[in-house]
């Protein structure tokens, strides 16, 4: 857009000779701007975490849904290639979500030391309470329990575990059209849910407490530079409607920000219980 509009200004003043390197520096500032710009968002948040040793007012489920977004949409790129901004900004959000992973388990253990550790694989009986019944299954799949892990490594298990499905199943289905735009469909679409678990998160405290604002205005800009990015160049009519989406759904947390800093809520009581803690 930007480009677009000065390019036949400097053109038209003769400047013609500087019109490439403006260009070329533009692109290479939007493409970096698109590679990067998704984790800037998550700086200030796992800031406040690492300060206050509090995770509770983020959710991890947020984690979960761009790790399913952004590897979907690298297997996406194997049936259906696009730009190599958006491949990378895959790969640098998968590495951020698990260090924000890494860092919301190691401080929501520290915090819950009295309740009974959960894990995604078999543990040993260490890790479990006394009174524990040593017959486990090789996968807990409890609902109630699920992404509520107490070890970083159990997250990792169901990351590789996902990849290695999802990957095989499209190794399979390359050649199959339909196949490919519904994964990519699947993959911007999981993407725009992104704020759908922090929106019920902060619905269910009746707060936006714990949360950084400066992250959700952050995600706001981001996502409207990327959709605009998106229609400009062109990409899979998947990822501009969904971008679309996404923007909606940031701008209703941002309005629950509004109305509970204008028209704060009383908490709902929640029974004392392992799963207290472990809201979305």
């Amino acid at each position: 857009m930007l480009r677009d509009f000065l390019l036949p200004i400097m053109e038209a003043d003769g400047w013609g000779w500087l019109v490439a390197p403006v260009q070329q520096l533009i692109s290479w500032g939007a493409s970096a701007a698109m590679v990067f710009g998704g984790v800037v968002p998550y700086i200030p948040q796992y800031r406040d975490i690492k300060r206050t040793q509090n995770a509770e007012g983020f959710s991890t489920y947020v984690c979960l849904v761009l790790l399913v977004a952004n590897i979907l949409r690298i297997l996406f790129w194997f049936g259906r290639h696009f730009e190599s901004p958006l491949l990378l900004q895959s790969i640098i959000m998968i590495i951020t979500m698990l260090l924000m992973l890494k860092l919301c388990t190691e401080v929501r253990v520290a915090n819950e030391l009295n309740i009974k550790r959960r894990s995604f694989s078999a543990a040993d009986s260490k890790d479990e309470e006394i009174k524990t019944p040593p017959k486990r299954s090789f996968l807990d799949f409890d609902l109630i329990y699920f992404w509520h892990w107490s070890r970083f490594t159990d997250y990792v298990q169901c990351v590789l575990a996902f990849t290695g499905v999802t990957g095989y199943v499209t190794y399979l289905s390359l050649d199959s059209i339909i196949f490919v735009e519904t994964l990519g469909f699947l993959a911007v679409f999981t993407e725009a849910m992104l704020g759908i678990p922090q929106l019920y998160r902060n619905y269910q405290n009746r707060s936006t407490e714990g949360m950084s604002v400066k992250m959700v205005l952050m995600w706001t800009s981001g996502d409207t530079f990327k959709t605009v990015y998106f229609l400009l160049n062109q990409a899979p009519f998947q990822f501009s409607i969904c971008g679309l989406l996404q923007v909606f759904v940031d701008m209703a947390i941002l309005m629950q920000v509004y109305f509970f800093s204008c028209y704060p809520q009383k908490p709902t009581s929640h029974p004392t219980h392992p799963a207290s803690t472990k809201a979305l």
